[in-house]
């Protein structure tokens, strides 16, 4: 597990391209941040967490649980959720808001362009 890289995954890098694409500038990995936002969009008071599917237990097809040593598995998918859910109230206590993109959301260029979007239009109709 320690080749597994936690930033600048291809998922992350095609939100970023994206995101700039359509105007947006942002820092990466803030350290000062709960749980190191792979985005964050100060003008907005934004953070985005692009997650693999996989390893925060995504209900889809890619974050099924492994069936060999399924319990271990299990405990860590649990962790990862709490942990998520953590990082995110504490986030938002302090004012941040918080965009989850999946990686599944990416694997198309439809759906990769409406999640986009989404986050986009979101980040507009709110700009403080």
């Amino acid at each position: 597990m320690s080749l597994i890289k936690g930033s600048d995954t291809k998922p992350e890098l095609a939100v970023r391209r994206d995101l700039h694409k359509l105007g947006f500038r942002f820092r990466l990995h803030a350290r000062t941040l709960p749980g190191k936002p792979d985005i964050v969009l100060p003008k907005y008071h934004a953070v985005i967490f692009v997650h693999g599917c996989f390893w925060h237990a995504h209900r889809c097809q890619q974050g099924r649980v492994p069936q060999t040593n399924s319990a271990f598995w299990k405990e860590k998918f649990l962790n990862n959720r709490r942990r998520d859910v953590r990082v995110a109230r504490a986030l938002r206590k302090d004012g941040w808001r918080v965009f989850k993109i999946w990686e599944c959301h990416l694997s198309t260029p439809a759906l990769r362009e409406k999640s986009i979007a989404k986050v986009a239009r979101l980040l507009r109709a709110t700009q403080q």
